[in-house]
Protein backbone atom coordinates (compact mmCIF):
# COMPACT_ATOMS: atom_id res chain seq x y z
CA UNK A 1 0.00 0.00 0.00
CA UNK A 2 1.33 3.07 -1.48
CA UNK A 3 2.20 5.49 1.73
CA UNK A 4 4.37 8.68 -0.13
CA UNK A 5 5.28 11.69 1.51
CA UNK A 6 2.31 14.50 1.21
CA UNK A 7 4.81 17.04 -0.50
CA UNK A 8 2.76 20.33 -2.72
CA UNK A 9 3.37 19.07 -5.97
CA UNK A 10 2.34 22.17 -7.95
CA UNK A 11 -1.33 23.84 -9.07
CA UNK A 12 -4.52 21.88 -8.24
CA UNK A 13 -2.49 19.33 -5.87
CA UNK A 14 -3.43 21.60 -2.69
CA UNK A 15 -1.87 20.31 0.41
CA UNK A 16 -2.22 23.22 3.37
CA UNK A 17 -3.71 22.61 6.18
CA UNK A 18 -7.46 23.43 6.12
CA UNK A 19 -8.25 25.37 9.21
CA UNK A 20 -9.26 22.85 12.28
CA UNK A 21 -12.84 22.09 13.67
CA UNK A 22 -13.62 24.66 16.25
CA UNK A 23 -12.51 22.65 19.75
CA UNK A 24 -15.16 20.65 21.48
CA UNK A 25 -15.31 22.91 24.43
CA UNK A 26 -16.09 25.87 22.11
CA UNK A 27 -19.59 24.32 21.47
CA UNK A 28 -20.72 22.06 23.91
CA UNK A 29 -19.59 23.23 27.45
CA UNK A 30 -22.92 22.43 29.57
CA UNK A 31 -24.32 19.80 31.58
CA UNK A 32 -26.79 17.61 30.17
CA UNK A 33 -28.96 15.25 31.08
CA UNK A 34 -28.59 11.71 30.23
CA UNK A 35 -31.88 10.19 30.78
CA UNK A 36 -33.59 8.68 28.36
CA UNK A 37 -36.55 10.60 28.27
CA UNK A 38 -34.85 13.37 28.67
CA UNK A 39 -32.30 13.42 26.22
CA UNK A 40 -30.76 15.98 24.22
CA UNK A 41 -29.61 16.07 20.86
CA UNK A 42 -26.95 17.28 18.72
CA UNK A 43 -27.14 17.69 14.90
CA UNK A 44 -24.37 16.58 12.32
CA UNK A 45 -22.97 17.34 9.30
CA UNK A 46 -24.97 14.66 7.48
CA UNK A 47 -27.83 15.60 9.16
CA UNK A 48 -28.27 13.21 11.55
CA UNK A 49 -29.42 13.52 15.62
CA UNK A 50 -26.71 12.09 18.23
CA UNK A 51 -27.62 12.40 21.96
CA UNK A 52 -25.42 14.56 23.39
CA UNK A 53 -24.93 12.17 26.74
CA UNK A 54 -22.32 13.68 28.68
CA UNK A 55 -20.46 17.21 29.30
CA UNK A 56 -16.76 17.84 28.08
CA UNK A 57 -14.22 18.14 30.96
CA UNK A 58 -13.94 21.99 31.45
CA UNK A 59 -9.78 21.15 31.46
CA UNK A 60 -10.26 20.22 27.66
CA UNK A 61 -10.36 23.81 26.82
CA UNK A 62 -6.47 24.30 28.45
CA UNK A 63 -5.28 21.44 26.35
CA UNK A 64 -2.74 23.25 24.29
CA UNK A 65 -1.93 19.95 21.70
CA UNK A 66 -4.88 19.60 19.27
CA UNK A 67 -6.43 15.93 19.43
CA UNK A 68 -5.93 14.49 15.60
CA UNK A 69 -7.77 10.49 14.70
CA UNK A 70 -5.88 9.67 11.54
CA UNK A 71 -8.29 6.22 9.81
CA UNK A 72 -6.56 4.60 7.10
CA UNK A 73 -8.84 2.91 5.05
CA UNK A 74 -12.38 3.25 4.20
CA UNK A 75 -13.34 -0.49 4.18
CA UNK A 76 -16.12 -2.20 6.08
CA UNK A 77 -14.37 -0.87 9.42
CA UNK A 78 -12.49 2.23 8.50
CA UNK A 79 -15.77 3.58 6.53
CA UNK A 80 -17.98 3.53 9.83
CA UNK A 81 -15.05 4.20 12.07
CA UNK A 82 -14.40 7.62 10.40
CA UNK A 83 -18.45 8.45 11.19
CA UNK A 84 -18.71 7.13 14.75
CA UNK A 85 -15.60 9.36 15.28
CA UNK A 86 -16.78 12.50 13.35
CA UNK A 87 -20.38 11.99 14.86
CA UNK A 88 -19.48 12.00 18.50
CA UNK A 89 -15.62 13.83 18.24
CA UNK A 90 -16.49 16.40 21.13
CA UNK A 91 -17.48 13.90 22.80
CA UNK A 92 -14.68 11.59 22.57
CA UNK A 93 -12.10 14.58 22.81
CA UNK A 94 -11.30 15.03 18.98
CA UNK A 95 -10.83 17.96 17.55
CA UNK A 96 -10.18 16.83 13.82
CA UNK A 97 -10.68 13.40 12.09
CA UNK A 98 -8.81 12.66 8.81
CA UNK A 99 -8.53 9.50 6.72
CA UNK A 100 -6.42 8.08 4.01
CA UNK A 101 -7.82 6.55 1.07
CA UNK A 102 -5.17 5.02 -1.43
CA UNK A 103 -7.74 4.76 -5.03
CA UNK A 104 -10.04 7.34 -6.16
CA UNK A 105 -13.35 5.62 -7.83
CA UNK A 106 -16.04 7.05 -9.29
CA UNK A 107 -18.72 4.27 -7.28
CA UNK A 108 -16.75 5.39 -4.10
CA UNK A 109 -17.19 9.23 -4.77
CA UNK A 110 -20.71 9.35 -3.01
CA UNK A 111 -19.33 7.92 0.21
CA UNK A 112 -16.55 10.41 0.34
CA UNK A 113 -18.05 13.25 -0.24
CA UNK A 114 -20.29 12.40 2.65
CA UNK A 115 -17.74 11.16 4.90
CA UNK A 116 -16.16 15.04 4.18
CA UNK A 117 -19.39 16.47 4.49
CA UNK A 118 -19.47 15.42 7.93
CA UNK A 119 -16.20 17.09 8.78
CA UNK A 120 -13.59 14.38 7.88
CA UNK A 121 -10.65 15.39 5.86
CA UNK A 122 -8.85 13.64 3.14
CA UNK A 123 -5.40 12.94 2.44
CA UNK A 124 -4.18 10.63 -0.16
CA UNK A 125 -0.49 10.02 -1.74
CA UNK A 126 0.87 12.59 -4.07
CA UNK A 127 0.40 10.82 -7.35
CA UNK A 128 -3.56 10.66 -6.75
CA UNK A 129 -4.14 14.34 -5.38
CA UNK A 130 -5.49 15.35 -8.80
CA UNK A 131 -7.50 12.16 -9.61
CA UNK A 132 -9.46 12.21 -6.44
CA UNK A 133 -9.57 16.41 -7.33
CA UNK A 134 -10.85 15.28 -10.57
CA UNK A 135 -13.42 13.33 -8.71
CA UNK A 136 -14.46 16.39 -6.98
CA UNK A 137 -13.37 15.78 -3.54
CA UNK A 138 -11.11 18.32 -1.97
CA UNK A 139 -7.48 16.93 -0.78
CA UNK A 140 -6.72 18.38 2.81
CA UNK A 141 -3.31 16.60 3.49
CA UNK A 142 -1.22 14.14 1.57
CA UNK A 143 -0.27 10.45 3.24
CA UNK A 144 2.75 11.20 5.05
CA UNK A 145 1.91 14.90 6.35
CA UNK A 146 -1.48 13.48 7.84
CA UNK A 147 0.64 10.22 9.49
CA UNK A 148 3.00 12.81 10.71
CA UNK A 149 0.25 15.38 12.25
CA UNK A 150 -1.62 12.56 13.97
CA UNK A 151 -1.92 12.12 17.22
CA UNK A 152 -3.50 8.58 17.18
CA UNK A 153 -3.60 6.16 13.69
CA UNK A 154 -5.97 3.54 13.27
CA UNK A 155 -4.64 1.40 10.32
CA UNK A 156 -7.87 -0.79 8.96
CA UNK A 157 -6.18 -2.40 6.51
CA UNK A 158 -5.12 -6.06 5.69
CA UNK A 159 -0.95 -4.00 5.43
CA UNK A 160 -1.21 -2.89 9.19
CA UNK A 161 2.12 -4.59 9.93
CA UNK A 162 3.82 -3.65 6.53
CA UNK A 163 2.48 -0.07 6.91
CA UNK A 164 4.24 -0.85 10.74
CA UNK A 165 7.38 -1.49 9.69
CA UNK A 166 7.79 1.14 6.85
CA UNK A 167 5.92 4.06 8.03
CA UNK A 168 4.39 3.73 11.84
CA UNK A 169 8.11 2.62 13.38
CA UNK A 170 9.56 6.27 11.91
CA UNK A 171 7.11 8.55 13.46
CA UNK A 172 7.92 10.31 16.44
CA UNK A 173 4.45 12.86 16.40
CA UNK A 174 1.77 10.33 17.52
CA UNK A 175 1.05 8.75 20.48
CA UNK A 176 -0.02 5.55 19.15
CA UNK A 177 -1.32 3.07 16.63
CA UNK A 178 -4.19 0.88 16.28
CA UNK A 179 -4.39 -2.70 13.62
CA UNK A 180 -7.04 -4.85 13.21
CA UNK A 181 -7.37 -8.40 13.73
CA UNK A 182 -5.79 -9.68 10.79
CA UNK A 183 -2.70 -7.93 12.07
CA UNK A 184 -1.05 -10.42 14.14
CA UNK A 185 1.74 -9.37 15.94
CA UNK A 186 1.70 -5.72 15.30
CA UNK A 187 0.98 -4.73 19.18
CA UNK A 188 -0.69 -5.72 22.19
CA UNK A 189 -4.01 -7.69 21.17
CA UNK A 190 -6.89 -5.04 22.77
CA UNK A 191 -10.77 -6.24 22.86
CA UNK A 192 -12.81 -3.78 24.93
CA UNK A 193 -14.01 -4.91 28.49
CA UNK A 194 -11.81 -8.09 27.98
CA UNK A 195 -8.07 -6.38 28.74
CA UNK A 196 -8.12 -3.10 29.60
CA UNK A 197 -6.10 -3.60 32.68
CA UNK A 198 -3.76 -4.58 30.91
CA UNK A 199 -2.99 -1.93 28.83
CA UNK A 200 -0.04 -0.28 30.13
CA UNK A 201 0.20 3.68 29.66
CA UNK A 202 3.59 5.21 28.24
CA UNK A 203 4.53 2.02 27.22
CA UNK A 204 1.68 0.13 24.81
CA UNK A 205 2.22 2.52 21.64
CA UNK A 206 1.10 -0.73 19.03
CA UNK A 207 -2.74 -2.30 19.99
CA UNK A 208 -3.97 -5.11 17.61
CA UNK A 209 -7.69 -5.15 17.85
CA UNK A 210 -8.66 -8.59 18.08
CA UNK A 211 -11.11 -9.91 14.93
CA UNK A 212 -15.06 -9.76 15.66
CA UNK A 213 -15.23 -13.64 16.46
CA UNK A 214 -12.36 -13.39 18.80
CA UNK A 215 -14.35 -10.65 20.57
CA UNK A 216 -17.22 -13.42 20.67
CA UNK A 217 -15.06 -16.31 22.08
CA UNK A 218 -13.06 -13.98 24.44
CA UNK A 219 -16.72 -12.32 26.10
CA UNK A 220 -17.88 -16.29 26.26
CA UNK A 221 -14.79 -17.17 28.46
CA UNK A 222 -14.84 -14.30 30.87
CA UNK A 223 -18.81 -14.69 31.14
CA UNK A 224 -18.97 -18.02 31.28
CA UNK A 225 -15.61 -19.64 31.99
CA UNK A 226 -14.42 -17.52 34.15
CA UNK A 227 -14.71 -16.29 37.91
CA UNK A 228 -13.81 -12.99 38.98
CA UNK A 229 -10.54 -13.05 37.34
CA UNK A 230 -10.04 -16.18 37.74
CA UNK A 231 -10.19 -18.99 35.03
CA UNK A 232 -12.43 -22.00 36.09
CA UNK A 233 -13.10 -23.77 32.97
CA UNK A 234 -11.44 -26.73 31.91
CA UNK A 235 -11.52 -26.13 28.47
CA UNK A 236 -13.90 -24.59 25.29
CA UNK A 237 -14.31 -25.80 21.78
CA UNK A 238 -15.51 -22.81 19.15
CA UNK A 239 -17.16 -23.55 15.77
CA UNK A 240 -17.31 -20.41 13.82
CA UNK A 241 -19.58 -20.41 11.13
CA UNK A 242 -18.81 -17.23 8.87
CA UNK A 243 -20.86 -15.47 6.59
CA UNK A 244 -19.21 -15.70 2.93
CA UNK A 245 -18.88 -11.27 2.60
CA UNK A 246 -20.29 -8.68 3.70
CA UNK A 247 -23.56 -6.89 2.17
CA UNK A 248 -21.02 -4.08 0.75
CA UNK A 249 -19.30 -6.74 -1.13
CA UNK A 250 -20.13 -8.62 -4.39
CA UNK A 251 -16.66 -10.69 -4.38
CA UNK A 252 -15.38 -13.99 -2.92
CA UNK A 253 -19.07 -15.00 -2.16
CA UNK A 254 -19.85 -18.78 -1.67
CA UNK A 255 -22.46 -21.04 -3.48
CA UNK A 256 -22.37 -23.76 -0.60
CA UNK A 257 -20.93 -23.67 2.78
CA UNK A 258 -16.62 -23.97 2.86
CA UNK A 259 -15.36 -25.66 5.81
CA UNK A 260 -12.13 -24.67 6.63
CA UNK A 261 -8.53 -25.97 7.72
CA UNK A 262 -7.28 -26.67 11.05
CA UNK A 263 -3.90 -24.12 10.06
CA UNK A 264 -2.89 -24.68 14.06
CA UNK A 265 -2.27 -27.83 15.91
CA UNK A 266 -2.58 -26.37 19.15
CA UNK A 267 -5.43 -24.28 18.19
CA UNK A 268 -7.20 -24.99 15.35
CA UNK A 269 -7.84 -21.72 13.57
CA UNK A 270 -6.72 -18.37 14.55
CA UNK A 271 -9.55 -17.31 16.70
CA UNK A 272 -8.86 -19.48 19.61
CA UNK A 273 -5.01 -18.50 18.74
CA UNK A 274 -5.92 -14.99 19.28
CA UNK A 275 -8.10 -15.29 22.11
CA UNK A 276 -5.40 -16.97 24.07
CA UNK A 277 -2.98 -14.58 23.09
CA UNK A 278 -5.26 -11.96 24.48
CA UNK A 279 -6.23 -13.42 27.97
CA UNK A 280 -2.09 -13.98 27.79
CA UNK A 281 -2.06 -10.21 28.50
CA UNK A 282 -3.67 -10.80 31.53
CA UNK A 283 -1.47 -13.68 32.62
CA UNK A 284 -4.11 -16.33 32.11
CA UNK A 285 -3.66 -19.36 29.21
CA UNK A 286 -7.28 -20.62 28.51
CA UNK A 287 -7.21 -24.48 26.79
CA UNK A 288 -9.15 -23.54 23.79
CA UNK A 289 -9.58 -24.75 19.96
CA UNK A 290 -11.85 -23.58 17.32
CA UNK A 291 -12.92 -24.83 13.83
CA UNK A 292 -14.24 -22.01 11.01
CA UNK A 293 -16.87 -22.72 8.04
CA UNK A 294 -17.94 -19.71 5.45
CA UNK A 295 -21.55 -20.30 4.61
CA UNK A 296 -23.49 -18.45 1.45
CA UNK A 297 -24.85 -15.62 3.25
CA UNK A 298 -24.31 -12.20 3.83
CA UNK A 299 -26.02 -11.54 7.38
CA UNK A 300 -23.89 -12.47 10.84
CA UNK A 301 -21.66 -14.54 11.92
CA UNK A 302 -22.53 -17.23 13.97
CA UNK A 303 -20.72 -19.59 16.81
CA UNK A 304 -21.41 -22.71 18.63
CA UNK A 305 -19.41 -23.48 21.61
CA UNK A 306 -19.10 -25.97 23.80
CA UNK A 307 -17.48 -24.68 27.92
CA UNK A 308 -16.40 -27.51 29.94
CA UNK A 309 -15.98 -26.14 33.79
CA UNK A 310 -14.15 -27.06 36.65
CA UNK A 311 -17.24 -26.85 39.12
CA UNK A 312 -20.79 -27.54 38.05
CA UNK A 313 -23.20 -24.77 37.54
CA UNK A 314 -27.11 -24.55 36.12
CA UNK A 315 -28.55 -22.51 33.57
CA UNK A 316 -30.12 -20.17 35.68
CA UNK A 317 -26.76 -19.04 36.49
CA UNK A 318 -25.67 -18.84 33.36
CA UNK A 319 -28.41 -16.76 32.27
CA UNK A 320 -27.40 -14.31 35.14
CA UNK A 321 -24.15 -14.40 34.33
CA UNK A 322 -25.07 -13.18 30.75
CA UNK A 323 -27.45 -10.39 31.91
CA UNK A 324 -24.82 -9.20 34.25
CA UNK A 325 -22.40 -8.39 31.72
CA UNK A 326 -23.06 -5.14 29.90
CA UNK A 327 -21.18 -5.77 26.53
CA UNK A 328 -23.52 -9.10 26.11
CA UNK A 329 -27.04 -8.84 24.25
CA UNK A 330 -29.66 -11.37 24.76
CA UNK A 331 -31.93 -12.40 22.19
CA UNK A 332 -35.15 -14.79 22.14
CA UNK A 333 -34.32 -14.82 18.52
CA UNK A 334 -32.88 -17.43 16.59
CA UNK A 335 -32.35 -16.43 13.31
CA UNK A 336 -29.33 -14.24 11.99
CA UNK A 337 -31.49 -12.54 9.21
CA UNK A 338 -33.84 -11.08 12.56
CA UNK A 339 -30.50 -10.13 14.83
CA UNK A 340 -29.08 -8.51 11.87
CA UNK A 341 -32.75 -6.70 10.76
CA UNK A 342 -32.58 -5.40 14.67
CA UNK A 343 -29.51 -3.88 13.72
CA UNK A 344 -30.08 -2.55 10.61
CA UNK A 345 -33.21 -0.42 12.44
CA UNK A 346 -31.59 0.31 15.72
CA UNK A 347 -27.83 0.07 15.69
CA UNK A 348 -25.45 2.58 14.85
CA UNK A 349 -25.50 3.00 10.74
CA UNK A 350 -26.88 -0.77 11.36
CA UNK A 351 -24.07 -1.78 13.43
CA UNK A 352 -24.43 -3.82 16.93
CA UNK A 353 -21.52 -2.44 19.13
CA UNK A 354 -22.09 -5.35 21.89
CA UNK A 355 -19.18 -8.18 22.26
CA UNK A 356 -22.32 -10.75 20.88
CA UNK A 357 -25.38 -11.63 20.53
CA UNK A 358 -26.56 -14.67 22.85
CA UNK A 359 -29.45 -16.69 21.49
CA UNK A 360 -30.79 -17.32 24.88
CA UNK A 361 -33.32 -20.93 23.53
CA UNK A 362 -29.92 -22.10 22.63
CA UNK A 363 -28.51 -22.72 25.65
CA UNK A 364 -28.05 -26.25 27.08
CA UNK A 365 -26.11 -27.45 30.70
CA UNK A 366 -25.02 -30.89 30.82
CA UNK A 367 -22.64 -33.43 31.92
CA UNK A 368 -24.12 -32.54 35.59
CA UNK A 369 -23.89 -28.90 35.08
CA UNK A 370 -19.87 -28.78 34.22
CA UNK A 371 -20.54 -28.69 30.22
CA UNK A 372 -22.09 -25.10 28.52
CA UNK A 373 -23.33 -25.11 25.20
CA UNK A 374 -24.94 -23.18 23.05
CA UNK A 375 -25.00 -20.68 20.16
CA UNK A 376 -24.84 -17.03 19.84
CA UNK A 377 -24.43 -14.06 16.84
CA UNK A 378 -20.99 -12.00 16.26
CA UNK A 379 -21.82 -8.27 15.23
CA UNK A 380 -19.19 -8.32 12.81
CA UNK A 381 -17.18 -4.97 12.31
CA UNK A 382 -19.24 -3.33 15.94
CA UNK A 383 -17.94 -5.25 18.41
CA UNK A 384 -14.64 -4.45 16.78
CA UNK A 385 -15.61 -0.78 16.05
CA UNK A 386 -16.23 -0.20 19.96
CA UNK A 387 -12.70 -1.80 20.85
CA UNK A 388 -10.96 0.44 18.10
CA UNK A 389 -12.50 3.38 19.54
CA UNK A 390 -11.68 2.48 22.86
CA UNK A 391 -8.10 1.77 22.29
CA UNK A 392 -8.10 5.02 20.29
CA UNK A 393 -9.24 7.02 23.26
CA UNK A 394 -6.83 5.20 25.47
CA UNK A 395 -3.88 5.89 23.69
CA UNK A 396 -4.72 10.00 23.89
CA UNK A 397 -6.18 9.96 27.06
CA UNK A 398 -5.58 6.75 29.25
CA UNK A 399 -7.15 7.81 32.85
CA UNK A 400 -10.52 9.37 30.90
CA UNK A 401 -11.08 6.75 28.30
CA UNK A 402 -13.83 5.16 29.68
CA UNK A 403 -15.56 8.19 30.50
CA UNK A 404 -15.42 9.33 26.91
CA UNK A 405 -16.67 6.64 25.73
CA UNK A 406 -19.72 6.19 27.39
CA UNK A 407 -21.61 8.54 24.63
CA UNK A 408 -21.55 5.06 22.62
CA UNK A 409 -23.36 3.04 25.36
CA UNK A 410 -26.83 3.54 23.81
CA UNK A 411 -25.74 1.20 21.04
CA UNK A 412 -24.32 -1.75 23.05
CA UNK A 413 -27.61 -3.44 23.19
CA UNK A 414 -28.26 -5.59 26.44
CA UNK A 415 -31.27 -6.94 24.66
CA UNK A 416 -32.23 -7.80 20.86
Amino acid sequence: MGMRDGRRTGRGRGMTEERLQRPAWARNHGRFETDVCSRRHAPTLAGRFVPVEETVPADYKNLTMKNIVHIVGTGTIGEPLIGLFTDFHHHLGIDEVTFHKRTPMPTERAKVNHLMARGAHLATDEDQAADFEALGHKVSYGARQALERATVVIDCTPAGNDNKERQYRHLTGPKGFVAQGSEFGFGKMYARGINDAALVPGEDRFLQVVSCNTHNLAILIKTIGMEGDALEMDRATFVCMRRANDVSQTKDYLPAPTVGPHDDEEFGTHHARDVFHLYQTLGLTPRVFSSAVKLNTQYMHSVWFDVRLEKPTEKKRVIDKLKANALVALTDRRGANEVFSFGRDHGYYGRILSQTVFSTPTLAVADGGREVVGFCFTPQDGNSLLSSVAGAIWLMDPERYNDRIQVLKRFVFREI
